[in-house]
């Protein structure tokens, strides 16, 4: 995500390698988000409630650097989670009602947010498949996923997917860092606009 923004703010676009490294990024937050979301117990516990607060507050945060760097629209990253975030939470609550305002949030928050559509696409494809683990929910996931090319330009994105995959193999224990994602994002914009500012 760094070696991303460092490309994209300071180096004009100009590595090749690192955009498309940086194409990998979202699927993975997404897939991260909606797993701690299916987890038992999550919804009853507050879980959703605790995450849309979070994202709220540090995509706030991060809002003066991301507009000054990108512009006032769309809006950043943690804003695109935090819509995932709120359709899955009524969509889990259930009831006509709160399912269709789903609906109307994924059809609006898609045209605020970055990476409109394809990621909450991409995130509710995630949930769909960890909620029930079959074939036809892993190609709607893929296919989600692979929508992001409509806005990278490449299906550097679907790449993601088999890391997924491979760091599920792989148990290295890692102490949880609750709030590190939430307090460095804004931090490393602010950084970045600063640096750009003293150019």
């Amino acid at each position: 995500m760094v070696g991303d923004h460092v490309n994209k703010y300071l180096l004009h676009e100009s590595s090749v390698s690192l955009y498309a490294l940086g194409r990998m990024v979202m699927p993975i937050f997404g897939f991260v988000l909606m797993h701690n979301l299916c987890r038992p117990g999550a919804l009853a516990s507050g879980v959703h409630v605790r995450v849309i607060k979070r994202l709220a507050i540090f995509g706030a945060l991060s809002t003066p650097a991301f507009v000054y760097l990108v512009g006032w629209w769309p809006l950043n990253i943690l804003f695109t989670l935090l819509v995932a975030t709120l359709i899955v939470f009524l969509w889990e609550q259930g009831g006509p009602p709160r399912r269709l305002l789903a609906c109307v949030v994924f059809l609006v928050g898609g045209a605020l947010v970055e990476f409109w559509w394809p990621a909450l696409l991409c995130c509710l494809g995630a949930w769909a498949f960890l909620r029930r683990r079959t074939p036809l929910r892993l190609s709607l996931w893929v296919l989600a996923t692979a929508s992001l090319a409509a806005i990278n330009g490449n299906f550097a994105a679907v790449v993601a997917l088999p890391l997924i995959w491979a760091a599920t193999r792989v148990d290295i224990p890692v102490p949880r860092m609750r709030w590190a994602f939430y307090a460095f994002y804004p931090a490393h914009l602010t950084a970045l606009a600063a640096l750009l500012a003293m150019r």
